[in-house]
């Protein structure tokens, strides 16, 4: 199953958190990311590096679309050369199956720069 291929779905308060074992199938597909805690809530993280802040500051705006599209929200820090995403699940304060789909779309919109 290709992650960049599935359909972020509306999530509500009490829906599951990602199992272990979902977790372990679906990071492979997402080297890059790291599962990191904030503040006792697990979430994805990935630092994207770019030559200046002009191309950061554009694929910051391609993930704020993507999101918009498909009504899940990541933490965004634009900085020169870089953009770090953060995704996880506010509603359920942690890891749902959305959040590793929409890292994978994040990868795909990197990869096509």
């Amino acid at each position: 199953m290709d992650l960049s291929e599935k359909t972020c779905t509306a999530c509500r308060v009490g829906a599951p958190l990602a199992t272990e074992e979902e977790i372990a199938l679906f990071l492979p597909q997402i080297p890059e990311w790291k599962i990191v805690e904030v503040a006792g809530v697990n979430q994805l993280r990935r630092v994207y590096a770019f030559a200046n802040f002009v191309d950061a500051l554009a694929f910051t705006n391609k993930v704020g679309a993507l999101a918009e599209e498909a009504g899940h929200h990541p933490a965004l820090l634009t900085e020169w050369g870089r953009v770090t995403t953060s995704w996880w699940t506010h509603k359920i304060k942690g890891l749902h199956v959305n959040d590793f789909v929409m890292a994978a779309k994040t990868d795909l919109l990197f990869q096509a720069l």
